[in-house]
């Protein structure tokens, strides 16, 4: 089976909120694909965006997405980042996206800001969660219902997994190295994090 993983990118996304899922989800694939030569791809990973533009992420750095919110209509696992997200909380389109990508999605997750974008969707109502250190009140503020923790890598919002929130910008691939090992098994996650030689913090 091939999880369909949709990375949401917008201007202003940090760069490594996204790039740190995508070399997740995209080395697991490869280094499971080493040991499953003969099977489909474990993960299928994409960003995607509103539109085919080039997106200019903080700090200036210009990707292209692979794919539109039109085009993109199979999303098993969906990442949204966070960054600079006052464009994006404010695009209806955007949230819209979101919004119906999560109804339908296993497994939904956000990095950093990416729980900002994620409660005003609706996606995420009460329970708990968690977002970069700096923006903890901020988040508290503005979603009184949900219960923001701090001190933790990643929270998983429910007992059935489907949502789960990380902290700030790195927290991301903590988290999604877990999703991994929930989807995958710990065996590869932990193969995983050793391809990129990453100091992988197993738990939250």
């Amino acid at each position: 089976m091939t999880h369909q993983v949709a990375i949401l990118v917008f201007d202003d996304v940090e760069a490594l909120d996204f790039a740190g899922p995508y070399e997740v989800f995209t080395t697991a694939s490869r280094v499971h694909g080493r040991s499953h030569p003969h099977d489909p791809p474990l993960f299928a990973t994409q960003c995607v965006a509103r539109h085919a533009d080039s997106i200019s992420a903080r700090a200036g750095l210009r990707i292209v997405p692979d794919s539109t919110f039109a085009a993109c209509t199979t999303t098993d696992v969906l990442v949204v980042p966070g960054g600079v997200v006052d464009a994006a909380i404010a695009c209806e389109h955007t949230l819209a996206w979101i919004a119906a990508t999560a109804a339908t999605a296993t497994t939904v997750a956000a990095v950093c800001t990416g729980a900002f974008l994620l409660a005003r969707s609706g996606v995420l109502t009460h329970g708990p969660v968690t977002t970069h250190w700096e923006d903890v009140d901020d988040l508290q503020r503005m979603f009184p219902a949900l219960q923001v923790q701090t001190g933790k890598r990643w929270v998983q919002n429910d007992d059935r997994g489907h949502i789960t929130t990380s902290a700030g910008i790195s927290a991301g691939i903590d988290m999604c190295l877990h999703l991994v090992a929930k989807l995958a098994g710990h065996e590869l996650a932990a193969r995983t994090a050793r391809q990129m030689d990453y100091a992988w913090q197993p738990q939250p």
